[in-house]
């Protein structure tokens, strides 16, 4: 009886099951949000796979990316996004053994973030359930995670394997771009005429930009 968990959540889910992965995979979009130029992976066995396992959601299930811890099981994440995020979801894929991950730590904000800083308090932490396909969402406190510049995330540990091992991880939530109102107002001080100044000394509570 090990699937009658499988849609502990969902009920009726299965017959609209056609329907559902394009939707999830729109909301699972974050990935294409990471500045993955500055992205890093702490204790990752070989350099680089740490990015890897930030793919799109149909690729959710394949087996040829993946990171590795290296020295012992942790694994620490530090990912810039390019604008402002709410993140609103989690998931976590491994393989079906004690190399998955079992207990993770998010951090919001906190740039270059190293093993020495983990023994603060995250924002929210979760207890991980194996999950080789890819289908638990552990939800977030919306509230905490609403205004997210920089994302990390600490796999403290595993079930008990030597080294962790992750295929995949989906950030969902909502993005929004980086403003930058002072590139405007630079460019209204740049292309200031000389005449504005025999104005400005006749009407002093003019706005202009000093």
């Amino acid at each position: 009886m090990s699937g009658h968990g499988h849609g502990h959540g969902h009920g009726h889910g299965g017959c609209e099951g056609e329907h559902e992965p394009a939707e999830r995979g729109l909301e699972y979009g974050l990935y294409q949000k990471i500045d993955l130029e500055k992205m890093q992976c702490l204790n990752e066995s070989r350099d680089g796979d740490g990015k890897l396992v930030f793919k799109p959601w149909d690729q959710r299930h394949e087996r040829d990316k993946y990171v590795e811890s290296d020295a012992d099981e942790e694994l620490l994440f530090n990912i810039p996004f390019t604008g402002s995020v709410k993140l609103k979801g989690i998931i976590i894929s491994g393989e079906n053994d004690d190399s998955h991950p079992a207990e993770v730590r998010l951090y919001k904000n906190i740039p270059q973030m190293s093993f020495d800083d983990t023994g603060r308090e995250p924002e929210q932490a979760f207890r991980l359930n194996r999950d080789p396909t890819a289908e638990l969402e552990y939800p977030t406190k919306i509230a905490r995670f609403s205004n997210v510049q920089h994302l990390s995330i600490h796999i403290s540990k595993n079930f008990g394997e030597e080294n962790t091992r992750v295929y995949y991880i989906g950030l969902r939530g909502e993005f929004s771009q980086a403003h930058r109102h002072e590139v405007t107002i630079c460019n209204y001080e740049a292309s200031a005429n000389p005449a504005d100044h025999k104005v400005e000394s006749v009407i002093p509570q003019t706005n202009f930009i000093s």
